[in-house]
């Protein structure tokens, strides 16, 4: 898209969706709310859909960039149900893992815009390709897009608690078979297990040794539909050492017992 010295960029009100603006030559002068932002070639800015944006003054030199539109996925108190959270993990039956959630910039300065113009020029491409055949390199690459846009986020915001956290997931992940304590994950992770605690609460809203016994019965669940493996195969496969334990704690999370909820889905 290109504008005209004199020409603006047009007033929007709760459109609905996200702008992404990627300027390659020339100046934007765009505002939300209270806010103005002079965007200049290599630089990107988000407008969120639920705001006022609108131009803050017409062009002064020929300004080319890229304008994409995108939507996040409905969160769940947005859904039908409209279920709280705890509700909806409920219903989750196979997994209660968490969604990922992506950190933009509102403002940003791209260091690899040569590789983001590109990126979007191919999903330009795209656009008059048939929809059966583009849809998923479309998705790719708008997922590539949004990574670069990410990484260069992550690493400037990125907080301590947030790298420990997802240290401390990984390594139960991994290590799930294993017996794992909270004096193992301070000595692999070389943190004090206090504050490792501290960090998971904050970002997983629980402690390691919760997250690892929910884990544990999240890989079950998998386990006891995709194979014909025995409960008690089952229960020290995933970590138990006691199968009778183990059918305890899937009952009182579960609200059935092992062979009842393979039942639901084997038959």
């Amino acid at each position: 898209m290109s504008y005209l010295p004199g020409e603006q960029h047009p007033d929007r009100n709760r459109i609905g969706v996200f702008d992404l603006l990627v300027v390659v030559s020339g100046r934007i002068y765009i505002g939300e709310e209270a806010q103005h932002w002079e965007v200049s070639p290599g630089q990107m800015i988000i407008l969120c859909p639920d705001k006022y944006h609108y131009s803050v003054k017409p062009c002064d030199v020929e300004t080319c960039f890229y304008w994409l539109h995108f939507k996040e996925a409905d969160r769940p108190e947005e859904q039908s149900a409209r279920s709280s959270i705890s509700n909806f993990r409920e219903k989750a039956k196979l997994s209660r893992t968490e969604s990922y959630h992506i950190m933009l910039p509102k403002y940003e300065d791209l260091t690899e815009s040569t590789q983001v113009y590109a990126l979007i020029q191919r999903l330009i491409g795209l656009s008059t390709e048939h929809r059966s055949q583009a849809f998923w390199q479309e998705q790719q690459l708008f997922v590539d897009l949004l990574k670069i846009i990410e990484n260069k986020q992550k690493a400037e915001v990125l907080s301590p608690s947030l790298q420990l956290a997802e240290m401390t997931e990984a390594y139960i992940k991994r290590h799930y078979r294993s017996r794992i304590s909270n004096k193992d994950l301070s000595k692999a992770l070389h943190f004090h297990s206090n504050y490792i605690t501290r960090c998971m609460q904050e970002v997983f809203h629980c402690t390691p040794m919760a997250y690892l016994h929910q884990y544990r019965l999240d890989q079950a669940k998998l386990l006891l539909i995709k194979t014909d493996w025995t409960i008690t195969r089952i229960a020290g496969y995933v970590g138990f050492e006691y199968s009778p334990y183990f059918s305890s704690c899937f009952k009182k999370q579960e609200g059935v017992s092992p062979l009842q909820f393979r039942k639901q889905y084997v038959k």
